[in-house]
């Protein structure tokens, strides 16, 4: 029997049902800028090559917790447990109505004309992933080469990386010829602090402006620290990113978490905010004016 794959398809919740309350007051059209969806299974089933199996978080539960948080838009991110499949993300932009948008998982072989439909369904860019524990088979060069494609049809580059490898990424990165969103600040171990040389290489390719970062998971790059604490080490790496580079943060929960070492609290990660975006224009700038910028959600007259 395959023992890693007989544990990769038992169900693992990843996300708190009932998260705390929150503190923080967002402002009107806040953008959660990097979600997931799974499931339901029997309309939009799994990756067989997943790494595992969370529990089932639909859209309707992502609404849910959109409508407790006080967050009005949303850019949901494809997953590795649906694989290139995007459909289950096109089906709650669907039911977004206009608040939310997408990032999809493609091959650098894509069609052209898969490209221009994801688009047109409110796609606003795509995703790969060079992390340690996802299978991937695809090249930075293969990468690079589909992004004139991208720029075809107004999508940007999404790129989630360990940490380690900013160093050797950085330069072959900079030949995109669309704007790139780095991921999770890039996966830096924040417990070595904002001095480290991974921090700073990450630093320096956010010189060039035509880079952004998500200054999403504070529980992620600083997994060990306890929730009451509120992941000091991260909160203060997203500080400085955000302090820095004002106008290219954005930020977003990460729900419903998977591949993680626990389970964090939503309402713990709205309400660090506070720490991380430490005035009214800041705050504003990172999630309503960043976003609107990078995603173009559609503005009612």
């Amino acid at each position: 029997m395959n023992t890693a794959a007989s544990s990769a398809s038992l169900p693992t919740r990843t996300y708190l049902e009932s998260p705390t309350v929150t503190h923080l007051r967002l402002p009107p059209l806040s953008c959660d800028s990097h979600v997931h969806v799974f499931g339901p299974v029997t309309r939009f089933p799994y990756a067989k090559n997943r790494p595992s199996t969370p529990v089932e978080a639909p859209k309707e539960a992502l609404f849910a917790l959109h409508r407790r948080m006080g967050i009005e838009r949303c850019v949901i991110v494809q997953s590795v447990m649906h694989g290139t499949d995007n459909r289950v993300v096109e089906d709650a932009i669907a039911a977004g109505e206009g608040r939310y948008l997408g990032v999809a998982l493609v091959k650098p072989d894509v069609p052209d004309a898969e490209l221009q439909r994801l688009s047109l369904a409110g796609f606003r860019g795509v995703r790969f992933n060079f992390m340690r524990h996802i299978e991937n088979g695809t090249t930075l060069d293969e990468v690079m080469k589909l992004t004139p494609r991208l720029a075809a049809v107004g999508m940007h580059l999404q790129i989630h990386f360990d940490g380690r490898l900013v160093h050797e990424l950085a330069a072959p990165l900079k030949l995109s010829a669309v704007p790139v969103v780095i991921d999770h600040m890039g996966r830096v171990d924040a417990t070595k602090g904002t001095e480290h040389g991974d921090f700073q290489a990450l630093l320096r390719l956010l010189d060039n402006p035509r880079f952004y970062v998500k200054v999403s998971g504070i529980d992620r790059i600083d997994a060990e620290s306890p929730p009451t604490k509120k992941y000091r080490y991260g909160v203060a790496l997203a500080r400085a990113l955000v302090d820095r580079f004002p106008e290219r943060c954005v930020w977003g929960t990460d729900w419903p978490h998977p591949n993680h070492t626990h389970i964090p609290d939503d309402g713990v990660l709205v309400d660090a905010l506070a720490e991380i975006a430490m005035s009214t224009k800041s705050l504003d700038l990172l999630l309503v004016h960043n976003p609107q910028q990078l995603y173009r959600f559609e503005v009612s007259s």
